[in-house]
């Protein structure tokens, strides 16, 4: 152990204290009610970097919450790194689902509970708290290091691709390291080589130009519940495969290897419904089944269906407007704006005369991203990988959405790996999200690893 790993595993508890405060700021990006909590968490994430050394900390306004770039290049003929995190979180509905308040991190069986620790607070602290330490033993760091934290990647990072092209001569770089993302599982040693692409977007159905008495106006008036709920039953079929004509016609093969893991890994398909919770279905479907649904084929999610009234008792009432929340997770050759266009167009051939549609996107979306296979970074992480975790790590796709590969290599022309001591059963985004306790000294470690690393010849 160096003594960077030394003075990092005396520093837990102060870096323990940090993450409990960071979860502390409600720095939820899509919901206009949490600007100040936005402003609070990039401020928070500025100061710590001021406090580990960085001479240049600076917030940078963009058309939407602001961006925290911070530089420490004073090592002349290193490589230039840019780490990559985000402040900013999912809302925490539902509440009542919390065992504890989700702004008030609480500590449970060695985990830590709050929205936004895992991803991405815990995550993004630790390349900080590790760079802070090599400041204060050694002077200066081993490589050139920037970071890039925005504030609104769980909102679809709207900004963020304009930013990095406005500012791409200053965040230049010989690789991008990404603090967020998530390892597979907690008892298998991986890496993420490949992500999904992005898209949402907003269904909208309007009957009448207000709601109306269900006594009065039943069996005539329109229902746009009723009609919403038949178009959204169109998009998938009875096993749930998307029926969009053009939906996936652009998508390409996927990566051969990441096939050979899915059928190496042994996944329990039973298992896995059991930990969400859900009865398992009969038939059992394969444990490859699940996985090559969950890394490699495009998907379209319900997230949310409004209309009507749905609180206590009854209000007999035919809905004049009813919504839903779309999501598609897509796979490498899928452009975000084609796919949505195909669903507006199947959606509208089915709209009932007498019924106005509207689809509203967010945003250009996000492409699928896949690494380099034979990038030396990438050989290096798994290298620390699997020191720490103590087992070689599995290379693995990841079926959420990261905007930032694709972004860094179109502007910036660079690699790009994940490294995050998350893990993917912490219940980001959903209630009780949770980080494990023995995760931030593992991560500080394998940070303290990597920096040095990099930095090192050959």
């Amino acid at each position: 152990m160096s003594e960077i790993e030394t003075y990092l595993a005396g520093q837990e508890a102060e870096a323990l204290a940090d993450v409990i405060a960071f979860c502390r700021i409600p720095s939820v990006s899509t919901d206009p009610a949490f600007a100040e909590g936005i402003a609070a968490a990039a401020e928070f994430v500025a100061e710590r970097m001021r406090k580990a050394g960085f001479p240049v900390v600076e917030i940078v306004p963009t058309r939407g919450h602001p961006t925290v770039i911070a530089e420490w290049c004073e090592t002349p003929g290193a490589p230039t790194v840019l780490v990559y995190g985000h402040y900013d979180v999912q809302p925490p509905d539902p509440l009542d689902k919390w065992l504890t308040p989700p702004f008030e991190p609480t500590i449970r069986n060695d985990r830590l509970y709050a929205r936004g620790v895992s991803d991405d607070k815990a995550p993004l602290l630790l390349p900080i708290i590790v760079a802070e330490a090599f400041g204060k033993l050694r002077g200066g760091l081993p490589i050139n290091l920037k970071m890039l934290i925005e504030g609104e990647e769980e909102s679809g990072s709207p900004h963020f691709e304009p930013t990095v092209e406005r500012l791409k001569d200053r965040l230049a770089c010989d690789l991008v390291v990404s603090a967020d993302g998530a390892m597979w599982r907690p008892d298998i040693a991986s890496v993420t080589v490949a992500t999904r692409g992005l898209t949402a977007l907003d269904v909208t159905v309007r009957g009448a130009g207000k709601d109306l008495h269900s006594g009065r106006h039943g069996g005539s008036a329109p229902n746009a519940v009723r009609v919403l709920s038949h178009l959204l039953a169109s998009l998938h079929d009875a096993d749930g495969n998307v029926t969009v004509d053009g939906f996936a016609d652009s998508a390409l093969p996927p990566d051969p290897a990441i096939i050979a893991a899915i059928m190496a890994v042994g996944f329990d398909a039973g298992r896995y419904f059991d930990e969400i919770g859900a009865q398992r279905p009969d038939p059992l479907p394969s444990g490859e089944d699940l996985l090559t649904r969950q890394w490699l084929v495009p998907t379209l999610e319900f997230n949310g269906i409004s209309g009507g009234y749905a609180g206590p008792g009854t209000k007999t009432v035919i809905p004049a407007q009813a919504s839903a929340k779309i999501t598609c997770r897509l796979v490498a050759g899928q452009d975000p704006m084609a796919v949505t266009a195909a669903i507006e167009a199947h959606l509208q051939a089915r709209l009932p005369s007498g019924y106005a549609l509207e689809v509203h996107g967010h945003g250009p979306g996000t492409m699928a991203f896949a690494l380099d296979p034979d990038l030396p970074a990438l050989k290096i992480s798994e290298e620390i990988f699997g020191e720490v975790l103590g087992q070689k790590p599995l290379r693995v796709a990841m079926g959420a959405t990261i905007p930032i590969g694709a972004v860094m290599k179109k502007h910036l022309g660079v690699g790009m790996i994940f490294f995050s001591f998350s893990t993917s059963d912490e219940d980001y985004h959903a209630p009780n999200e949770f980080f494990r306790l023995s995760n931030l000294s593992i991560g500080l470690t394998a940070w303290a690893r990597l920096l040095g690393r990099l930095g090192t010849p050959g």
